[in-house]
Protein backbone atom coordinates (compact mmCIF):
# COMPACT_ATOMS: atom_id res chain seq x y z
CA UNK A 1 0.00 0.00 0.00
CA UNK A 2 1.05 3.54 -0.76
CA UNK A 3 1.86 5.38 2.67
CA UNK A 4 3.84 8.32 4.00
CA UNK A 5 3.76 10.03 7.49
CA UNK A 6 2.06 13.97 8.11
CA UNK A 7 1.25 16.19 10.38
CA UNK A 8 -2.93 17.61 9.30
CA UNK A 9 -3.15 20.98 9.07
CA UNK A 10 -5.51 22.91 12.04
CA UNK A 11 -8.82 22.33 10.66
CA UNK A 12 -9.71 26.19 10.78
CA UNK A 13 -7.21 26.93 8.38
CA UNK A 14 -9.28 25.50 5.24
CA UNK A 15 -10.92 28.68 4.51
CA UNK A 16 -7.59 30.32 4.36
CA UNK A 17 -6.60 27.55 2.49
CA UNK A 18 -9.65 28.02 -0.15
CA UNK A 19 -9.26 31.71 0.06
CA UNK A 20 -5.77 31.33 -1.30
CA UNK A 21 -6.76 28.85 -3.85
CA UNK A 22 -9.11 30.91 -5.58
CA UNK A 23 -6.41 33.58 -5.69
CA UNK A 24 -5.24 30.78 -8.18
CA UNK A 25 -8.20 29.73 -9.70
CA UNK A 26 -7.35 31.31 -13.20
CA UNK A 27 -4.51 28.99 -14.03
CA UNK A 28 -4.22 25.59 -14.49
CA UNK A 29 -3.37 23.94 -11.64
CA UNK A 30 -4.96 20.31 -9.80
CA UNK A 31 -5.74 21.98 -6.45
CA UNK A 32 -5.44 19.75 -3.26
CA UNK A 33 -8.70 19.82 -1.37
CA UNK A 34 -8.51 21.96 1.73
CA UNK A 35 -9.63 19.05 3.94
CA UNK A 36 -6.50 16.98 2.89
CA UNK A 37 -3.59 19.62 2.90
CA UNK A 38 -1.15 18.19 5.19
CA UNK A 39 2.76 18.47 5.24
CA UNK A 40 3.76 15.21 4.46
CA UNK A 41 7.48 14.24 7.00
CA UNK A 42 8.15 11.17 5.22
CA UNK A 43 6.71 9.28 2.42
CA UNK A 44 7.41 5.63 2.46
CA UNK A 45 6.02 4.90 -1.11
CA UNK A 46 4.55 0.95 -1.78
CA UNK A 47 4.45 -0.97 1.71
CA UNK A 48 3.37 -4.05 2.36
CA UNK A 49 0.84 -4.20 4.53
CA UNK A 50 2.33 -7.15 6.70
CA UNK A 51 5.38 -3.88 7.99
CA UNK A 52 2.63 -1.49 9.16
CA UNK A 53 2.36 -2.62 12.49
CA UNK A 54 6.44 -2.76 12.81
CA UNK A 55 6.34 0.51 11.29
CA UNK A 56 3.80 1.97 13.64
CA UNK A 57 5.98 0.56 16.50
CA UNK A 58 8.89 2.15 15.52
CA UNK A 59 6.81 5.50 14.96
CA UNK A 60 5.79 5.44 18.73
CA UNK A 61 9.23 6.05 19.72
CA UNK A 62 9.55 9.23 18.09
CA UNK A 63 11.08 11.62 21.18
CA UNK A 64 10.10 15.04 19.39
CA UNK A 65 7.91 17.33 21.70
CA UNK A 66 4.98 19.17 21.12
CA UNK A 67 5.37 22.27 19.27
CA UNK A 68 4.09 25.85 17.63
CA UNK A 69 4.39 25.82 14.31
CA UNK A 70 3.68 28.69 11.76
CA UNK A 71 1.47 27.95 9.09
CA UNK A 72 1.89 30.86 5.67
CA UNK A 73 4.03 31.97 3.01
CA UNK A 74 3.81 30.51 -0.41
CA UNK A 75 6.29 28.99 -2.90
CA UNK A 76 6.71 27.01 -5.17
CA UNK A 77 8.78 23.68 -6.12
CA UNK A 78 11.46 23.02 -7.43
CA UNK A 79 12.09 27.02 -8.77
CA UNK A 80 10.13 30.13 -9.99
CA UNK A 81 11.63 29.77 -13.64
CA UNK A 82 10.23 26.69 -13.43
CA UNK A 83 7.12 25.94 -10.80
CA UNK A 84 5.64 22.38 -10.59
CA UNK A 85 4.20 22.80 -6.94
CA UNK A 86 2.24 25.71 -5.53
CA UNK A 87 3.09 25.18 -1.25
CA UNK A 88 2.41 26.82 2.01
CA UNK A 89 5.18 27.43 4.44
CA UNK A 90 5.45 25.34 7.89
CA UNK A 91 8.25 26.94 10.20
CA UNK A 92 8.75 25.14 13.64
CA UNK A 93 10.53 21.87 14.61
CA UNK A 94 9.78 19.93 11.54
CA UNK A 95 13.44 19.47 10.80
CA UNK A 96 14.06 17.91 13.73
CA UNK A 97 10.56 15.43 13.41
CA UNK A 98 11.70 14.39 10.39
CA UNK A 99 15.34 13.93 11.38
CA UNK A 100 13.71 11.69 14.34
CA UNK A 101 11.75 9.51 12.00
CA UNK A 102 14.18 9.23 9.50
CA UNK A 103 16.46 7.58 11.98
CA UNK A 104 13.96 5.56 13.61
CA UNK A 105 12.65 4.57 10.41
CA UNK A 106 16.33 3.31 9.21
CA UNK A 107 16.46 -0.20 9.92
CA UNK A 108 13.50 -0.59 7.42
CA UNK A 109 15.48 0.19 5.06
CA UNK A 110 13.13 2.33 2.81
CA UNK A 111 13.43 4.40 0.07
CA UNK A 112 15.80 7.30 1.32
CA UNK A 113 14.48 10.85 -0.05
CA UNK A 114 17.45 12.80 -1.48
CA UNK A 115 16.11 16.10 -1.78
CA UNK A 116 16.23 18.29 1.20
CA UNK A 117 13.50 18.46 3.44
CA UNK A 118 11.41 21.63 3.45
CA UNK A 119 8.39 21.40 5.76
CA UNK A 120 5.33 22.68 3.33
CA UNK A 121 2.06 22.01 2.68
CA UNK A 122 0.99 21.24 -1.35
CA UNK A 123 -1.80 23.56 -2.18
CA UNK A 124 -1.75 22.68 -6.33
CA UNK A 125 -0.11 21.22 -8.82
CA UNK A 126 0.93 22.88 -11.98
CA UNK A 127 -0.52 21.28 -14.80
CA UNK A 128 0.64 23.82 -17.65
CA UNK A 129 1.79 27.81 -18.13
CA UNK A 130 2.79 29.52 -20.79
CA UNK A 131 5.37 32.17 -20.29
CA UNK A 132 2.89 35.02 -19.78
CA UNK A 133 0.59 32.57 -17.40
CA UNK A 134 3.96 31.71 -15.97
CA UNK A 135 5.26 35.21 -15.39
CA UNK A 136 1.29 36.05 -13.93
CA UNK A 137 1.67 32.92 -11.66
CA UNK A 138 4.67 33.92 -9.85
CA UNK A 139 3.77 37.33 -9.40
CA UNK A 140 0.61 36.20 -7.77
CA UNK A 141 3.05 33.94 -5.61
CA UNK A 142 5.20 37.17 -4.92
CA UNK A 143 2.14 38.90 -3.78
CA UNK A 144 1.26 35.95 -1.22
CA UNK A 145 4.46 35.20 0.19
CA UNK A 146 4.20 36.34 3.19
CA UNK A 147 0.20 35.56 3.95
CA UNK A 148 -0.07 34.03 7.27
CA UNK A 149 -2.67 31.39 7.47
CA UNK A 150 -2.35 30.52 11.41
CA UNK A 151 -0.02 29.27 13.87
CA UNK A 152 -1.16 25.63 15.43
CA UNK A 153 0.60 23.25 18.04
CA UNK A 154 1.70 19.67 16.45
CA UNK A 155 1.06 17.12 18.93
CA UNK A 156 0.35 14.32 16.49
CA UNK A 157 2.06 12.38 13.35
CA UNK A 158 0.26 10.36 11.28
CA UNK A 159 0.52 7.30 9.57
CA UNK A 160 -1.28 7.56 6.11
CA UNK A 161 -2.43 5.36 3.89
CA UNK A 162 -2.71 6.68 -0.06
CA UNK A 163 -5.69 5.19 -2.21
CA UNK A 164 -5.20 7.08 -5.88
CA UNK A 165 -8.33 7.70 -7.76
CA UNK A 166 -8.95 9.79 -11.07
CA UNK A 167 -10.52 13.10 -9.13
CA UNK A 168 -8.27 13.12 -6.16
CA UNK A 169 -6.41 10.92 -3.46
CA UNK A 170 -8.16 9.54 -0.66
CA UNK A 171 -6.65 9.03 2.90
CA UNK A 172 -6.93 7.16 5.56
CA UNK A 173 -4.79 6.86 8.81
CA UNK A 174 -3.41 3.92 9.61
CA UNK A 175 -1.68 4.72 13.29
CA UNK A 176 -1.68 8.18 15.05
CA UNK A 177 1.69 9.24 17.14
CA UNK A 178 0.71 11.35 20.11
CA UNK A 179 4.32 13.54 20.68
CA UNK A 180 4.52 14.55 24.42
Amino acid sequence: MRTFIAVELDPSFREKIRELQDRFSCFDLKFVKPEIVHITLKFLGEVDESRIPLISSALDSITCKPFEAIIGGLGVFPNPSNPKVLWLNAAGKFKILHEDIENLLKPFKLEKDNRKFKAHAALARVKSLNRDQKKAFINTVKECKDVQVGSMKVNKVLLKKSILTPEYPIYETLHTVCLD
